[in-house]
């Protein structure tokens, strides 16, 4: 399965915010988005998981227009933004009853992808008093609940500990291992190291770019 994102734009009022942004996402594949704040990375994911609307350019999959077949893309993507869409009022349980029937939430708990994001542990707390890190690991557990085929994530670890970001990190290379394919924007080196692809975004524009370990070359790049 290829995931093709071909000439998405943007503009906010008179700023071009993306600039005909192309490129491809494979199965067992993560691409990496790098850049600065405010530079286009969570516009661009959340234009492709239909939350905001595009000006245009097409996402398809298999030859499918995603962006016109809101169902298919339902199915086949998952969306972790930066903000976790929970409900605040209610525990881990109860936001997780909205995507899981009650046996499939006993097996993921058990052996599945709950049960590795550890959310089995807070269970019975409310999402209002959770951690930065116990929120997200919610979130993502509810995103992949439908088992889709591409995985967008907004900077997935950030602010979150050490142990929060292993975790995380083990599940995403399950993911790839699996088959399931990952699009991400990211601050993080371990996410970067996670990533067969990346792109820096420039006023609009996705450069593709090769990490080698080096964060001083990595930082000269992203400030250029």
């Amino acid at each position: 399965m290829e995931f093709c994102v071909e000439h998405i734009q943007k503009k906010f009022g008179k700023k071009e915010v993306l600039r005909d942004i192309s490129f491809t996402a494979k199965s067992g594949e993560c691409v990496g988005i790098l850049g600065g704040n405010g530079c286009g990375k969570s516009t661009l994911l959340s234009i492709l998981s239909g939350v905001q609307r595009g000006d245009g350019g097409r996402f398809l999959c298999d030859g499918k227009d995603l962006f016109k077949e809101a169902d298919e893309r339902a199915k086949l993507v998952g969306y972790v933004p930066q903000n976790t869409p929970l409900i605040p009022e209610l525990s881990a349980k109860d936001n997780l009853t909205l995507w899981y029937g009650k046996k499939e939430m006993t097996e993921s708990l058990h052996d599945g992808v709950l049960g590795m994001l550890g959310i089995g542990a807070f269970l019975k707390v409310p999402v209002q008093k959770m951690s930065g890190g116990m929120k997200k690991r919610l979130a993502i557990g509810c995103a992949v609940a439908h088992s889709p085929d591409l995985l967008l994530l907004d900077e997935p670890s950030a602010a979150l500990d050490l142990i929060c970001r292993e975790r995380i990190s083990n599940y995403l290379k399950e993911w790839k291992d699996n088959g399931g394919t990952i699009i991400l924007s990211t601050h993080d080196v371990g996410e970067i190291e996670l990533c067969d692809r990346l792109f820096i975004m420039r006023e609009g524009v996705l450069h593709p770019f090769t990490f080698d370990g080096n964060v001083h070359r990595l930082v000269g790049s992203l400030a250029q």
